[in-house]
């Protein structure tokens, strides 16, 4: 792991986040009708709304493919949600084209095998406590948060407040 992932940090002006494993726990609830129903944290809700306000970019890329999940990001404010990938790498070259973005001011957290080459390309790759190894082992940054558990509030706080854009006051909305 590079220990300079705070000086990474510094230049980061687009956030992308994996769901499950990430926003999530991984697990998932199987109901009878075959719904399947996933638990995030609202203290991570609290940090996407802070970081799209501060005017960071904020995206989803997710093999999954769940209504909820859509649901839940366009209320935190993320309307670039890219469901169901197959090629992560497909979703990150359409969101880098739409927005003119660059891959050295972007960070990925993932947590999984399906992540490896979204991460290799990103300039900072960084991952929940409860990745897989090989994900840990190409992370600039592993949180000591597992997923699911506030992972993601954890990486945006820190890279808010290393540019100085943390906000204790800000007037946002319950996430």
């Amino acid at each position: 792991m590079d220990e300079n992932y705070k000086s990474l940090l510094a230049k980061v002006k687009t956030f992308i986040f994996d769901v499950d494993g990430v926003l999530t726990d991984g697990k998932v609830l199987l109901l009878p009708s075959g719904e399947q129903v996933r638990q995030m944290n609202t203290r991570d809700g609290y940090a996407i709304r802070l970081a799209l306000k501060k005017g960071y970019k904020v995206a989803i890329i997710s093999g999954g493919n769940s209504e909820a999940v859509r649901t839940r990001m366009k209320y935190l404010g993320v309307y670039d949600i890219y469901l169901g990938c197959d090629n992560k790498m497909e979703a990150l070259e359409d969101l880098i084209f739409s927005y003119d973005l660059k891959k050295e001011e972007m960070l990925y957290m993932g947590d999984d095998l399906p992540d490896w080459e979204i991460m290799q390309s990103v300039a900072l790759p960084v991952c929940p406590e409860d990745a897989t190894h090989e994900i840990k082992s190409i992370s600039k940054y592993i949180s000591p948060i597992k997923g699911g558990e506030g992972c993601v509030r954890e990486i945006i706080e820190q890279c808010l407040k290393i540019q100085n854009c943390w906000d204790q006051d800000a007037e946002i909305p319950s996430s």
